[in-house]
């Protein structure tokens, strides 16, 4: 077994003081094997550690009190166990399976790792886990772990992902659930597959598991053009989206009849596709799937409207302009106008950018591409600063999808680009020039 090695020690850390230097390899912590950075998070959690070590070969013991549950200040390298874990399906609706060939290398990397899941809030198949890893997460208690669940119908499931072991999803989530591992699960709803009596059979059944599993996310299937060779699929359209959300509104009136929540949730493109309202702030008990597109609007509309309320009188006159995707163009047109009634000085365009990359069924901001805002913006009497939210670039970079830059952007159209955070509150004060 290869063992971390020690990177980086914070200064004055409990690590520095106990004498841990970078280039030491942890061979243990109070006895157990620290496999990956879960491994060091668990074991490393108790209020007394001892830490085996090597250096140039010699072995180490230090000895760590931390009865505050403070950061001890060690980065650890684990080699190999650093990698991500590779998904090992091929789903019929896979959105990476859809993209062009030529783009960077890591836009085709398919995870299905529950460290992810744990960490950074990824959805997991749970379809590449061992009975150790089972185990692991039951003994670790690494909880919440979000589900791609799309179906609990065996035969079914292991028709969409094209992985024999995937039948065994609620089996395993059962098991999961007895030993209170909590789990927030989607389905991606793909039409005449997995909707309509599929769709009743896999919420009822989950519904079945809560408070364990916590939440369910109902969202559509994402098509582009580049699906040559793929399954046909059918996009959602009004009258489709329309009965998707009667569906879930009826198992929404069980659950919170029986648990006081809604449990099951529609992302908001189905309402935008179905051209029915967004559902009230009160409707998303928390926003436990915010990151998954459900009940973004809402929760931006709210920020928004407490925002414009509070800005102060006497705005210097101002006029900037936002580039967003087709899905959120009434929004920010919305949340313009509602500033401008406010604020007279200030005056905001709002560009829709179609999705030429894709195709225009793609429609949400986080993947427009750089060069789609060059080909329809190009030219066009253009404010001097345009707003960009940072959804649209990869992440703490200024690169966009298809490695357009900020400043290709403020070059090819003559203005200043701003990058803003996507929330309501954000939004609006970059708007009026108040953002930090």
């Amino acid at each position: 077994m290869s063992y971390p090695v020690v990177t980086e020690v914070s200064e004055e850390s409990l690590a520095d003081k106990a004498g841990i230097k970078c280039g030491d390899l942890i061979k243990s912590i109070n006895n157990e094997k620290i496999r990956d950075i879960l491994d060091f998070r668990f074991f490393g959690a108790d209020p007394f550690l001892m830490l085996e070590a090597e250096r140039d070969g010699a072995s180490l013991n230090f000895e760590i009190e931390n009865e505050t549950g403070e950061d001890i200040g060690l980065t650890l390298c684990f080699g190999d166990a650093d990698k991500t874990r590779r998904c090992k399906n091929k789903c019929i609706f896979c959105f990476i399976d859809q993209m062009p060939k030529g783009m960077r290398e890591s836009l085709y990397v398919k995870d299905d790792d529950v460290r992810l899941s744990f960490l950074t809030g990824s959805y997991i198949t749970l379809t590449n886990l061992s009975d150790e890893d089972i185990e692991r997460i039951i003994r670790q208690h690494i909880s919440p772990v979000n589900v791609s669940v799309h179906t609990v119908n065996p035969s079914l499931r292991v028709e969409m992902l094209k992985n024999k072991d995937a039948g065994k999803v609620y089996k395993l989530m059962k098991k999961l659930a007895k030993h209170k591992i909590v789990m927030n699960c989607q389905v991606v709803l793909v039409k005449g597959v997995n909707d309509g009596k599929e769709l009743s059979k896999t919420t009822g059944k989950l519904l079945k598991l809560y408070p364990y599993v916590a939440s369910l996310s109902i969202v559509p299937v994402g098509l582009t053009r580049y699906r040559d060779k793929l399954p046909k699929l059918s996009p959602f359209g009004k009258e489709d989206s329309l009965e998707v959300i009667k569906q879930i509104e009826g198992f929404q009136k069980k659950a919170h009849k029986k648990y006081g929540v809604n449990f099951v949730y529609a992302s908001d493109e189905f309402y935008l596709k179905a051209e029915m309202p967004l559902p009230s702030e009160e409707s998303y008990d928390g926003y436990p799937q915010i990151e998954n597109g459900v009940g973004m609007i809402t929760s931006f509309r709210e920020e928004a409207d407490l925002a414009i309320f509070g800005l102060p009188e006497n705005i210097p006159e101002r006029e900037v302009g936002i580039i967003t995707g087709v899905a959120a163009y009434d929004l920010m047109c919305e949340t313009a106008k509602k500033v401008k009634e406010k604020c007279s000085s200030v005056n905001t365009k709002v560009f829709a950018i179609r999705n030429e990359f894709f195709g225009e069924s793609v429609t949400v901001s986080g993947l427009v591409t750089g060069g789609d805002i060059i080909n329809q913006l190009k030219g066009k009497h253009l404010p001097s600063e345009i707003l960009m939210p940072e959804v649209m670039f990869r992440d703490s970079t200024d690169i966009m999808l298809d490695d357009v830059t900020i400043e290709t952007l403020e070059k090819e159209l003559n203005v200043k680009i701003t990058k803003i955070k996507t929330d309501g509150y954000s939004t609006v004060d970059a708007i009026c020039g108040l953002a930090e």
